[in-house]
């Protein structure tokens, strides 16, 4: 049995790297493995799980399809952010080697993000639904002639060996996750000149007449309100429904970050914070 209060969903299977980062954020935590991306949002909402590690964005593939839909309708908050080191490791069974390994198998990202050593090693890639799923069917399997493109932690998992390890072509692959949960969990505002950041997520629709999305965002500019994310997304399948998702630097409750919400309300025909957690180190380490 395990303590509902101290237990984290994520999507995907035992070692995929959703569940690496749910380890590395929260070590003494249990990971709970769901289906579907509103599985993970599920197992919070009905208690099983304290909270969700649910991806977001990838420095290489882009914003994570589907997040921005259904993340407004869940209910829940955003309470924190944790940026994920991605490096993938070819892994085949006990008695496979480079030269009885063919064909490798993993998540259609993963692969394309490892093109140069398939190249390299003369394999012919083919799509799995997941990397970690890849590297449970290749334990089961014990093909000699396949291998997977996974996390360490699936290796270890799954009782498979590294047979290159970090075979990805970018050394900056990482990706960064949202920390969801039932309820909203603030931090106080900064203190006077300190270097910690807080971030502040919230989505919007403005309304539909001229120049209303270039006045909303003005009062980010004359308020001197730093926005790391904008993205748009259609909703309910109309071409004017155009819904936004923002992350920007700041506390609701400072001066400057609460008149440039009041400016953006002023043109919108709605704004939701969705969350305010403290910036990840990952942030500062990189200088952004």
């Amino acid at each position: 049995m395990t303590d509902p209060a101290r237990t984290i969903a994520f999507q995907g299977s035992l070692g995929a790297y959703s569940d690496l980062a749910c380890r590395t954020a929260f070590p003494d935590w249990t990971s709970l493995p769901c289906g579907s991306f509103e599985g993970a949002f599920g197992a919070v909402e009905d208690g099983r799980a304290a909270l969700a590690m649910i991806p977001i964005e990838n420095s290489l593939a882009g914003r994570v399809a589907d997040i921005h839909h259904l993340l407004p309708g869940t209910g829940l908050h955003i309470v924190g952010e944790h940026f994920q080191r991605v490096q993938h490791q070819l892994l085949a069974v006990p008695g496979a080697s480079l030269k009885t390994v063919k064909r490798v198998r993993s998540h259609v990202h993963a692969l394309g993000q490892c093109r140069n050593a398939f190249k390299r090693l003369g394999l012919e890639a083919i799509v799995h639904a997941d990397t970690a799923g890849a590297a449970a069917d290749l334990a089961k399997s014990g093909d000699i002639t396949e291998a997977a493109v996974a996390s360490a932690l699936a290796g270890e998992l799954y009782g498979l060996k590294v047979l290159e390890a970090n075979i990805e072509d970018a050394s900056h692959n990482t990706t960064r996750f949202i920390i969801l949960s039932r309820k909203p969990v603030r931090p106080p505002p900064p203190p006077a000149n300190s270097d910690e950041k807080v971030i502040t997520t919230f989505i919007f629709r403005v309304r539909n007449v001229p120049a209303a999305l270039f006045k909303g965002l003005g009062g980010f500019a004359s308020n001197g309100v730093n926005m790391t994310k904008l993205e748009s997304y259609m909703v309910e399948g109309e071409f004017t429904a155009t819904q936004f998702y923002a992350d920007v630097e700041g506390h609701p409750d400072q001066a400057s970050l609460r008149n440039a919400l009041e400016e953006l309300e002023f043109f919108s025909r709605e704004v939701r914070i969705l969350g305010v957690y403290p910036a990840h180190a990952f942030r500062a380490e990189q200088g952004f």
